[in-house]
C-alpha cells in the first residue's frame, strides 16, 4: 500500500538491498536538510504538548525534581537510542515516544501506590509488550486490517492537526498566517525547504510580536536516579494492564498504521519488542513506556521529509539525536521548547503533515469497496472519543474493521502490490 504521493521517478530509482546496514557514509550520501528539519520539528512537537501530561502524573505522584528529572531523561533516552538504531537498523523513518496515554492514565492513579510498585508495574508492561511484539501476535493482528482502514484511521489522527493551523488564526492570526503563507509560497517555489520556511517565519513573527519567550536559566546534565521495582498485585492491576493495553492500542497499533500507510513493510516484530526491551530496561529509571510514535512519525514518514522514501530514514537519525541531546540535558530544554507558543507549535505541526494527511485521505478513498469501513475509521478516530481509557485511534480500527466485516461480509487481509519486496522497503508509488 502506498500513499501516492512519490513521484513516478521514484518508482525507478534503485532499491538497496534489504537488509544493508546504513553505514556511515551511506548516511552521509543520503543526508538532507529537509530530512533533518523533520526530525527536529518532530521532537519540537513532542517536547512542546504530550510531555506536559508526563509533568502532570510526576507532579500526582509527589516526585521530586530529582525524580522528575530522571523521568525526563528516561523517555528522552529510551526514544532516541531506539529512534536512532531502529531507523538505521531498517531504513525506514523509525520514530518513536512516550505512551502519552499511559502517562494520562497515570495522572489518576499512580498516587494510589508508593513509587517502587509504580516502577514494578512500569517493568512488568514493558516486559508484556516486548513479548507480544516479539512472538509476532501483535504483528498477525494488525496484517488482517484492509489497507483502506489504515489510511483512514492515519487521517483521522492527523485531521485535528491540519485543522489547528487555521484555529490558530483566531488567537494568533500573524504567527500561525505567516507560517501557512510562508508554507504555501515554499510549495510553489521551494518545495523541499517550505517547512524551513514556515517555520523561520513562524519564528520572526513570535520575536516581533513579543510572543517567543523561550530561556536557558541553567544547563546542566540530569543524573539518572534509579528506583529498586517493588511488585504488587493492585499495581499490575492498576496500572500494569491499563498502560500495557492503551500503549499497545493507541500507540503501536496507528505506529505500525502510519509506517504502512506511508508504503513500507515495518517488521512489527522488532519494533514493537524493541520497544518493549527499552521500556523494560529503562523503567526503573522512571521510563513508563517508550512506543512507536504516530503523529509525529507522520512527519518523518511523509514527502515533505523527502521526495524518495529510500531517504527519509534520516529523518527518524536526527529526530533519535535530538532526543538524546534533549534527555541529557533534562528540564533545561524542556523549558526551551515550552517557550514557544502553542499557536507557532501547531502551526507548524500542521503545514508538517499536510502531506501524510493527504496520502491518508487518498489510501481510504482508493477503492470505492472499502470507502463505508474507511469513513467509519476516519470518523471515529477524527472525533477523539476515548473509551475505557484507551484513545481514539483504537477505536477508529474496531469500528472501521466491523464496518468492513458487516458490509464485505469477510476479513481480507491487506492487498500489497509490492508483495514480494523485501520487508523494510518502501513500497512502489501509486500512478
Amino acid at each position: 500500500m502506498a500513499t501516492g504521493s512519490s513521484a513516478p521517478a521514484e518508482e525507478t530509482a534503485e532499491r538497496p538491498p534489504a537488509r544493508e546496514p546504513a553505514s556511515p557514509p551511506r548516511l552521509l550520501r543520503d543526508l538532507s536538510l529537509s530530512a533533518v528539519l523533520a526530525g527536529v520539528v518532530a521532537v519540537v512537537v513532542s517536547y512542546s504538548g504530550p510531555l506536559v501530561i508526563v509533568l502532570s502524573a510526576a507532579h500526582a505522584a509527589h516526585l521530586d525534581a530529582g525524580r522528575t528529572g530522571s523521568w525526563i531523561w528516561a523517555i528522552s533516552i529510551g526514544s532516541g537510542l531506539t529512534c536512532v538504531v531502529l531507523s538505521l537498523r531498517t531504513r525506514m523513518p523509525v520514530v518513536t515516544a512516550w505512551s502519552t496515554p499511559g502517562a494520562a492514565l497515570l495522572v489518576t492513579s499512580i498516587g494510589s501506590y508508593a513509587y517502587g510498585e509504580v516502577i514494578g508495574a512500569f517493568v512488568v508492561s514493558g516486559v508484556v509488550t516486548a513479548l507480544i511484539g516479539l512472538t509476532g501476535v501483535f504483528g498477525r493482528l494488525m496484517r488482517l486490517v484492509p489497507g483502506a482502514v489504515v489510511s483512514a484511521m492515519l487521517a483521522g489522527i492527523l485531521f485535528s492537526f491540519g485543522a489547528d493551523v487555521f484555529t490558530s488564526l483566531e488567537s494568533a492570526p500573524v504567527i500561525a498566517g505567516s507560517v501557512l503563507l510562508a508554507y504555501l509560497l515554499g510549495k510553489r517555489w521551494l518545495p523541499r525547504y517550505a517547512v524551513l520556511l514556515a517555520l523561520v517565519a513562524g519564528v520572526v513573527c513570535s520575536a516581533a510580536t513579543s510572543e517567543l519567550r523561550v530561556r536557558l536559566d541553567h544547563v546542566g546534565l540530569v543524573q539518572p536516579v534509579f528506583t529498586a521495582p517493588a511488585f504488587s498485585v493492585a499495581s499490575l492491576v492498576g496500572i500494569a494492564v491499563p498502560l500495557t493495553l492503551a500503549t499497545l492500542a493507541s500507540q503501536n497499533a496507528p505506529g505500525v498504521g502510519v509506517l504502512s500507510a506511508s508504503g513500507y513493510r515495518p517488521d512489527d516484530r522488532l519494533l514493537v519488542g524493541s520497544t518493549g526491551v527499552v521500556s523494560a530496561v529503562l523503567a526503573p529509571f522512571g521510563s513508563h513506556a517508550v512506543n512507536l510514535a504516530a503523529i509525529t512519525a507522520a512527519i518523518c514518514t511523509g514527502p515533505e521529509a523527502h521526495r524518495d522514501p529510500r531517504r527519509r530514514y534520516v529523518a527518524g537519525v536526527a529526530c533519535g539525536v535530538v532526543y538524546l541531546v534533549v534527555g541529557a540535558f533534562g528540564s533545561t530544554l524542556v523549558a526551551f521548547f515550552a517557550g514557544l507558543p502553542k499557536e507557532l507549535v501547531a502551526a507548524l505541526a500542521g503545514v508538517a503533515l499536510l502531506g501524510a494527511l493527504s496520502g491518508g485521505l487518498a489510501g481510504a478513498v482508493r477503492e470505492e469497496k472499502d470507502r463505508e469501513a474507511a469513513l467509519v475509521t476516519f470518523l471515529a478516530t477524527a472525533s477523539g472519543v476515548t473509551l475505557f481509557g484507551i484513545g481514539s485511534a483504537f477505536w477508529g480500527l474496531v469500528f472501521g474493521i466491523a464496518a468492513h466485516l458487516l458490509v464485505g461480509g469477510r476479513l481480507r487481509g491487506r492487498r500489497r502490490a509490492d508483495a514480494g519486496a523485501p520487508a523494510g522497503q518502501p513500497a512502489p508509488a501509486s500512478s
